[in-house]
């Protein structure tokens, strides 16, 4: 089963949760009412997403002058996926990660952490970047946005059906939930349980597809297996305060930023990094001999900074 049928049926099953859920607390009137509130939040979000996000990151935006040879890989991996030029930016946090976003590829922007121009190789960075420019290539943030009104829609609907309970049925006998108070009130705690989880599959078939094609991008599927093994170790020691402050952003970056502590990575958004790995590995052919290569993104493979300079320097 493609990553895309997969996503659709998930999406399918959130809708149908809605519904139930709906129908089971307010009826067509209140399901219609929750969902219009609902779509109207998530598409002003979904208009003015980027643009947030990169605000809450205190990115940075750089350019071809600022940033020579970061700028310069994102291009190269921009015009190899036939995509826009996207804006590029990079966040001051010392842990290595990445995410892009925008609502479509012609309003795309790709933040890289200091962290990760730090700590990887150019190689591995490409990788990621890779990575991220699947992600717009995909638009996955356009389905990220469709899931989130849904999902968020549920939540509204039960948070009406615990503030106002259920009866089986109304006075002239032809509304209220089928399913009774009890009935209500159960379904009202799980159905958003139901859609987180939900929400997480699909986030996670969406990375796995990210990663099939950003190794595609980069030409390198081993790039992004070794940038996934570094960051995932560094993550677990190198807190970002940001996303800790921002939980429901961490679905947007490569890799899960929010601590080990944090109980938020009960409900991660991501596959697990061994699982990754794994699939890179085998697209790249992991039980047969390297062949050495060439670093296609700085010209001549050698120990750049992939923001211009020497690698480790300090950023100017």
């Amino acid at each position: 089963m493609t990553s895309y049928l997969k996503t659709t049926i998930l999406l399918a099953g959130l809708t149908a949760l809605f519904a139930v859920l709906g129908f089971a607390i307010g009826g067509k009137a209140g399901m219609l009412i929750a969902l219009v509130v609902a779509v109207g939040m998530n598409v002003f979000t979904w208009w003015n997403s980027g643009d947030m996000v990169l605000r809450m990151y205190n990115a940075q935006e750089v350019d071809a002058h600022s940033a020579p040879d970061y700028y310069a890989m994102v291009q190269r991996l921009a015009q190899r996926a036939g995509l826009p030029m996207p804006r590029v930016y990079i966040i001051h946090n010392d842990q290595p990660n990445a995410f892009a976003t925008g609502r479509d590829p012609e309003h795309a922007a790709v933040a890289a952490t200091t962290g990760l121009l730090d700590r990887l190789s150019p190689e591995e960075v490409a990788g990621v970047m890779a990575h991220e420019l699947a992600h717009v290539k995909n638009r996955d943030t356009l389905i990220m946005t469709v899931t989130a009104t849904i999902a968020g829609a549920i939540s509204m609907l039960a948070n009406f059906g615990l503030f106002f309970g259920g009866t089986s049925s109304s006075d002239d006998g032809r509304g209220g939930s089928p399913l009774g108070f009890v009935g209500t009130i159960l379904l009202a705690i799980l159905a958003p349980m139901a859609a987180m989880v939900v929400q997480m599959a699909i986030s996670r078939t969406r990375e796995y597809e990210a990663d099939r094609i950003g190794a595609e991008i980069c030409g390198r599927p081993t790039w992004l297996a070794d940038a996934l093994e570094s960051i995932h170790a560094a993550a677990r020691r190198i807190p970002n305060p940001a996303a800790e402050a921002h939980p429901a952003t961490a679905h947007l970056f490569i890799a899960n930023p929010l601590h080990g502590r944090s109980l938020a990575t009960l409900f991660s958004t991501h596959p697990a990094t061994e699982e990754r790995v794994a699939r890179l590995r085998a697209m790249a052919g992991w039980n047969h001999p390297q062949q050495a290569t060439v670093n296609p993104w700085l010209g001549n493979g050698g120990p750049h900074d992939p923001r211009g300079g020497p690698r480790g320097g300090p950023w100017g």
